[in-house]
């Protein structure tokens, strides 16, 4: 099969003026011009210029899951399940990062700066820098000579899809932000913030216009190009985000139902990357689930499925995603995890190590895990019951076939010891503990999400280490697929009260080969099942926080009965149990946050104390972007130092448009 994958991209290298002074993700938003380093009246005065800071919008999209810092093994993609019910940060034997404790860790001035455990700072930044590419081309293109008036078009389309998605996942990690529309001519340093409804309502407006302007995937000759279908997507969201609930169904069959997109339902895709790293060791019977997630695939022009994917396959857009090494258990920590006579429970030896067997290698099979993260036990377990039915039979959680993956499916590979290639033990005979850190070095998986064939250490006999994603290596990621439309239908026919809800549910959940379906649902059960089929994919955050403003608009009960007020979900504190959002209610109820089970846990010389606020459903506005906007003044969230409820903020977006242009 061969596929013409995003041409644009290595023009983008050839525009090197272009790209060097638009690609940084340090500089502060506020910094009136970007470009400031060049001349930009001459850059975009062409195509080509135009077509560079769009392929680096493209790009920098993959950044929000992949970005890889080579003094850790961590990503950005983390931290938006961190603030969730899914995750628990693994690494305890070096603390708790602010996951321990981010009732009181997370402020405006600490807590958010990239590291072992926390990319906040990193996604403020990449946001407003994705703002950046998509205002410069809409700043220039009006000025660029021998388009015509629908390609002019297509390029805004595209420009505002991916501001509209910066803002999207702005709004939903930090609230009422700063709206910037345009490439300054002079510096501003006196900005203010606009209300969240707002920026989300002129991104409905764009967003309307490039779902009309942006062709259809089928009409590109690319893939890795935003198109319509991507378009429609963001715009559901959208509308599910100011409470228009019927055009979002409305978005959503005509996704489904008139796009030419399908459910994948069958395996597909070469035989080559059907299975896993070993199948003597751990094999691969074919399915449709394991196919769907092979990087290859996703941009098979025969995969239905796939809406939008993000190419990261050459050198020249490679970004390391070392899932295999950030969120697998740390099974070969020798000093933590042993067999019952007291051996080392795992052992990673390299292929020309005498001692290796191509039956025993759980290198190669699972990756070399760290357990950077680690899923919450809820996660792993109760997240799959259906009817009161741990349903194993579904392809997501099915162990037989491969994709899911039990401690106690791995297999000892110590020759010194009696137990060699029996199961992993949790326990020995008289009851004793084998695993001094059950947080970090013993948790089941979801292998057909985190598994890579590691290229570079495929290629090197010796390798001890099988991480993921590394250089030459496929590492493409789905940014939208059709399954996500199927559970935003449900999610708006929920809140209108429709009970065809269950049956988008259930249409993915057929796909999945389950044994359990629902007759109804509430929003649990569609958020469940968004953690099911979406997990590593959506910005659970992000969603959850949404979701949590359109259950208090709609009135509707959440699972345990409760009903938010619109005007008071997001302006609580406090770590008890009772109130909060919806946000709230699902990490406490589900993860470790202010439970007793998440409290005075030993590690070392750590002890640990999961808390979580009520006010942390909003992420604190970075204080070095309020000091740097000198004349002006930002709203800090509710519930951090500097809140004040009385700082004038835009609430309509043409106001903020209108005092950029007053600026130029």
């Amino acid at each position: 099969m061969k596929t013409n994958i995003v041409k644009h991209i290595a023009m983008s290298l050839a525009v090197v003026a272009g790209t060097s002074a638009i690609s940084s993700c340090s500089r502060d938003f506020l910094d009136p011009d970007p470009l400031s380093m060049y001349e930009p009246g001459k850059t975009f005065s062409t195509e080509s210029g135009l077509q560079a800071a769009l392929a680096m919008a493209d790009r920098h999209l993959c950044n929000n899951y992949t970005y890889y810092n080579n003094k850790n093994f961590s990503c950005p993609i983390a931290t938006e399940y961190m603030m969730s019910d899914l995750m628990l940060y693994g690494k305890t034997d070096q603390g708790g990062g602010i996951w321990d404790d981010v009732n009181k860790k997370l402020t405006p001035t600490s807590g958010m700066q990239e590291n072992d455990n926390n990319y906040m700072s990193f996604y403020w930044g990449q946001g407003y820098t994705g703002v950046k590419y998509a205002n410069t081309i809409l700043s220039y293109i009006d000025g660029v000579k021998g388009l015509s008036e629908s390609v002019k078009n297509e390029y805004k389309g595209r420009a505002y899809f991916h501001r509209a998605y910066r803002y999207y996942n702005l709004c939903w990690q930090w609230g009422d932000i700063p709206l910037v529309t345009k490439i300054l001519e002079v510096p501003k340093q006196n900005y203010k913030s606009t209300k969240r409804d707002a920026i989300l309502r002129m991104c409905v407006s764009d967003m309307e216009k490039a779902v009309e302007w942006v062709p259809s995937q089928k009409q590109m000759s690319t893939i890795g190009m935003v198109n319509k279908e991507a378009c429609r997507m963001l715009l559901a969201k959208l509308y599910l985000s100011i409470g228009e609930w019927k055009k979002a169904e409305q978005q959503c069959d005509e996704l489904i139902n008139n796009s030419g997109l399908a459910l994948m339902k069958k395996p597909f895709g070469s035989a080559e990357h059907a299975n896993g790293g070993e199948p003597e060791t751990w094999n691969i019977t074919r399915n449709v689930i394991w196919d769907l997630h092979r990087p290859v695939n996703k941009y098979r022009t025969d995969n239905t499925e796939t809406i939008l994917a993000m190419l990261n396959v050459s050198d020249q857009r490679h970004v390391d995603y070392l899932t295999m090494r950030i969120f697998g258990p740390n099974w070969n920590d020798n000093g933590n995890l042993k067999t019952p006579d007291g051996k080392g429970a795992g052992m990673n030896y390299a292929r020309n190590n005498s001692n290796y067997r191509k039956d025993h290698d759980l290198l190669r099979a699972f990756g070399r895990g760290i357990a950077t993260f680690r899923p919450t036990a809820w996660s792993q377990h109760t997240m799959w019951e259906v009817n009161g039915v741990e349903d194993n039979q579904d392809l997501r959680h099915n162990s037989e076939v491969g994709n899911w993956v039990h401690m106690t499916d791995l297999k000892y590979n110590n020759k010194s010891s009696k137990y060699d290639g029996k199961p992993f033990q949790l326990y020995d005979e008289s009851g004793k503990c084998l695993c001094n850190d059950t947080i970090r070095d013993w948790f089941d998986f979801p292998l057909y999400k985190i598994y890579f064939k590691d290229a570079s250490a495929e290629a090197n006999l010796g390798a001890t280490q099988f991480n993921g994603c590394t250089k030459g290596t496929d590492g493409t990621l789905y940014l939208y697929r059709l399954a996500e439309a199927y559970l935003l239908r449900a999610e708006a026919k929920f809140y209108q009260g429709d009970a065809t809800a269950a049956d988008d549910v259930n249409e993915i959940r057929k796909r999945a080969n389950c044994s359990q379906f629902y007759t109804t649902v509430n929003i649990g059960d569609i958020m469940n099942e968004r953690a099911r089929e979406l997990y590593l994919e959506e910005w659970r955050n992000v969603e959850l926080t949404r979701v949590s403003y359109d259950l208090a608009l709609s009135g509707k009960p959440d699972e345990w009965g409760n009903i938010y007020d619109v005007n008071t979900w997001d302006k609580q504190e406090g770590t008890d149990l009772n109130g909060g959002s919806y946000w709230y209610q699902r990490c406490v109820h589900y993860s470790y946050y202010n439970r007793p089970w998440g409290m005075g846990i030993k590690s070392g010389k750590a002890t640990l104390n999961y808390t979580m606020n009520k006010n942390n459903v909003f992420w604190p506005i970075p204080d070095a972007a309020i000091t740097a906007n000198r004349y002006g003044k930002l709203a800090q969230n509710y519930g951090y130092s500097g809140y004040d409820a009385n700082v004038p903020m835009f609430t309509d977006w043409k106001e903020a448009v209108a005092d950029e242009d007053s600026a130029n």
